[in-house]
């Protein structure tokens, strides 16, 4: 019984302190990784060295102990002898250590009989004493939300698990190594807002004590603020950052997580689409050494041509719906044709609707451009037809994958988008973009000819081809303790 267990592993723990041995020390004498031991085995052999790591495997042969010790880098086998350490500290050890526990061990290198590279011990020591067993049988969780609970038992047991951290950092360190060699400079921006801009979507309330006042949590990097500091003066800005938007759970969808979003001063759309294709090629490779990818049924390669496609061309294809010409009430019974859910039933919300059913259906990647201005609150209209923005989207294996354009630059203008959206606010679209007086205040004092992109970790999950709560590190979860 687990209970007996921790009973067990209490009273060795209280062995070690009746001893006057600290079971929980501070510092190691750790001098090398166990890796570097490994690949460094001949260069160390009559040196007298320190490793330490997690116990993993545990045999007594006699006046023998076997075990395997495990750091980040690598397992090492150590070696026990109780005529080398004497009668005391092999009985301590043996009596009091487990599979799962922390140790040190110092000593020499030596080849046993069959090859392996084996520490012999002089002395050990504990580092720290588990109270729970490591569950052996983790291996084989189908659970999906107890491997997510314990994150912590399923990196340690499943490499795959392990190497999907790693390979989460490689990506965002290449990300941002992308746009530093391009001259962008990395920035911070608030997180706490006043009012939240730069998306749809619905915000976090919170109150700030100090100020009294109800903030806002971010739903973008910064958006209304990397557009300041082009207004500031600088030409090329970018951040890495948690956002959040309290909306649904699904494969593609959390309310927190990591995106990058950049500014781009004199660009425009078309330049930051092909800066956005080229940090994606660079970004994959770096990551996964590859261009190719099968992602949920669909063979993507981002080292081929991303054709460009019309956004209401690409729906009438699909729905046989006019964006243009269609009314309301036909754009509706073809979401019911085609039983799509919608909750608000204003226009931008409707085409928005149809645009999120044809997307499913490519492969990608894809261009997407020529998007309404209605749906588009921040994008810059084109010259020969007002009703159209110069905006792109990404679209890889049917989902969204990033997205630009060039910012709206003129007040008047904005403020008048703004307004509209403030209105649909008021309506019941609790997703619709706030007015936010402040920042048409900055863009009043002129702001240069921008482009700007955004793109969250969605690529990651996409390229790693999971759902996107599996490839966090820690995704929120539910007390465990909680009752509907």
């Amino acid at each position: 019984m687990l209970e007996d267990i921790i009973k067990e592993r209490l009273k060795k723990l209280e062995n070690f302190r009746q001893l006057g041995i600290d079971p929980y020390p501070s510092k190691s004498r750790k001098d090398f990784s166990n890796s570097y031991v490994l690949d460094n085995f001949n260069e160390l052999l009559d040196k007298e060295i320190f490793l330490a790591g997690r116990i993993r495997s545990l045999r007594q042969m006699g006046a023998l102990i076997f075990l395997h010790i495990e750091d980040e880098s690598a397992k090492i086998q150590a070696l026990l002898k109780k005529d080398i350490i004497g009668d005391e500290k092999f009985d301590l050890f043996l009596n009091n250590i487990d599979i799962g526990d922390f140790v040190e061990i110092g000593g020499k290198l030596f080849l046993t009989k069959t090859n392996e590279k084996t520490l012999e011990a002089k002395e050990w020591k504990i580092l720290s004493k588990a109270l729970l067993p490591l569950p052996t049988e983790f291996y084989g969780v189908k659970d999906q939300e107890e491997l997510l609970r314990k994150r912590y038992l399923d990196i340690l047991f499943n490499k795959e698990t392990s190497d999907l951290v790693k390979k989460r950092t490689i990506f965002w360190n290449a990300v941002r190594e992308f746009h530093q060699k391009r001259g962008f400079l990395e920035v911070e921006t608030p997180t706490l807002e006043n009012t939240t801009g730069g998306a749809d979507a619905r915000p976090f309330i919170t109150h700030h004590n100090a100020l009294d006042i109800n903030v806002y949590l971010r739903i973008s990097a910064g958006e209304l603020w990397q557009k300041r500091l082009m207004i500031a003066g600088f030409e090329k800005t970018f951040e890495i950052g948690r956002i959040f938007r309290n909306e649904g759970i699904s494969s593609e969808h959390l309310q927190d997580y990591t995106q990058c979003e950049a500014y781009w001063a004199y660009g425009d759309y078309e330049d930051m689409y092909k800066f956005l294709r080229d940090c994606y090629r660079y970004v994959a490779e770096k990551t996964f050494g590859t261009l190719k990818f099968k992602i949920r049924g669909f063979d993507v390669n981002l080292g081929k041509d991303w054709p460009l496609i019309d956004y209401g061309e690409e729906i009438k294809r699909q729905t046989d719906i006019n964006i243009w010409t269609a009314s309301d009430e036909e754009i509706k019974n073809k979401l019911n044709e085609l039983k799509i859910d919608y909750e608000v039933e204003n226009r931008e919300r409707l085409i928005d609707g149809l645009w999120k059913f044809c997307r499913k259906n490519i492969g990608g990647p894809v261009i997407v451009i020529n998007q309404p201005k209605i749906t588009s609150p921040l994008a810059k209209s084109t010259f020969k037809n007002p009703e159209i923005v110069e905006r792109f989207h990404f679209v890889i294996a049917g989902s969204e994958m990033g997205q630009g354009y060039s910012e709206l630059n003129d007040p008047i203008d904005q403020k008048e988008r703004f307004e509209k959206q403030q209105a649909l606010r008021e309506a019941g679209d609790e997703e619709a973009q706030m007015a936010d007086y402040e920042f048409i205040e900055a863009l009043e004092y002129g702001m240069p000819p921008t482009c700007g992109h955004g793109f969250s970790e969605r690529l990651f999950a996409f390229l790693m081809d999971k759902p996107v709560r599996e490839c966090q590190i820690f995704p929120l979860m539910r007390p465990k303790d909680h009752k509907e």
